[in-house]
């Protein structure tokens, strides 16, 4: 396939290595000191030296009928790429990044023949010196069956999930609080106290009571079974995560991405989100 990823940070350019050796023909279009670094080397470059060569652009070309774009940017950089992503001859757009707001505008500034979404959940990267550091797990989900195997088949275990603004909302609900935690504890350097974690429970559930009240559902349904726990046992798992190394990693992401998150739902649902504005980090 003729891919293009534009936005190749950590993710977008875990999906670039791995595409490029799945024998894809992969472009990445980039900026700044990103761009600079991909045109040195013209390949994506793990922490240990192995390499997978990329096509490298500043701009996406608009006449190139792509099979793909995959749209890797955080939320508040969409708008500076749809107008490029509108005009392009791409046979698929599929957007890629955490979200609360609705993804309708996206679908109909794409076309909805055109219009994808799907999230990285079973990747976790960091991007340093240019060069990426990737674990990839199962948990990444689209909502289309050939994009999932397109995905499987080169590494990243895919499922797939059609109703994707309910499965984006709920995930949100979920990671602010572990996001927020994970923040916390790698500034500080210990875990959270029973009290803290208690606080971080709150903003689950009352995150998770936002995605009901919206409309949408709780997907996916492991998701749903812990927001059915009495709040001393996520307590209890808040207070044990804020201890693992697991989460000091999800720090290491930094507060903007929570920020961003808890912001959108405070928008959505200003009445209701209190508890979230609380452990905004």
């Amino acid at each position: 396939m003729r891919i293009a990823i534009v936005g190749p940070g950590a993710i977008g350019s875990t999906f670039a290595l791995l595409l490029s050796r799945a024998g894809h023909e992969v472009t990445v279009v980039a900026r700044g000191a990103r761009l600079a670094f991909l045109e040195r080397e013209q390949a994506i470059v793990r922490k240990d030296g192995e390499r997978a060569k990329v096509a490298v652009s500043a701009a996406l070309d608009e006449r190139i009928e792509w099979d793909l774009v995959l749209v890797t940017v955080l939320a508040p950089q969409v708008s500076a790429v749809l107008p490029a992503l509108k005009a392009s001859a791409a046979k698929r757009v599929m957007f890629m990044f955490n979200t609360f707001e609705r993804i309708e505008p996206l679908r109909d500034a794409v076309g909805a023949q055109r219009f994808s979404f799907g999230f990285p959940a079973g990747v976790f990267c960091l991007l340093e010196e240019g060069k990426i550091d990737p674990q990839v797990r199962s948990g990444t989900t689209v909502d289309e069956a050939r994009f999932a195997k397109l995905f499987t088949d080169a590494g990243v275990p895919t499922v797939v999930e059609h109703d994707m603004q309910s499965w984006l909302r709920t995930h949100a609900a979920m990671v602010i609080p572990l996001m927020s935690i994970g923040v916390l504890v790698r500034a500080r350097g210990a875990g959270v106290s029973w009290r803290e974690a208690g606080t971080y429970a709150r903003a689950f559930a009352v995150g998770m009571r936002i995605v009901t009240a919206m409309g949408n559902v709780l997907l996916p349904s492991s998701v749903a079974s812990m927001a059915k726990l009495p709040k001393f046992l996520m307590t209890a798992m808040l207070w044990a995560l804020s201890r693992t190394k697991t989460l000091r990693d999800l720090g290491a992401l930094g507060a903007a991405e929570p920020r961003m998150l808890i912001d959108m739902v405070s928008a959505a649902s200003p009445e209701m989100a209190a508890p979230l504005r609380a452990i905004r980090p």
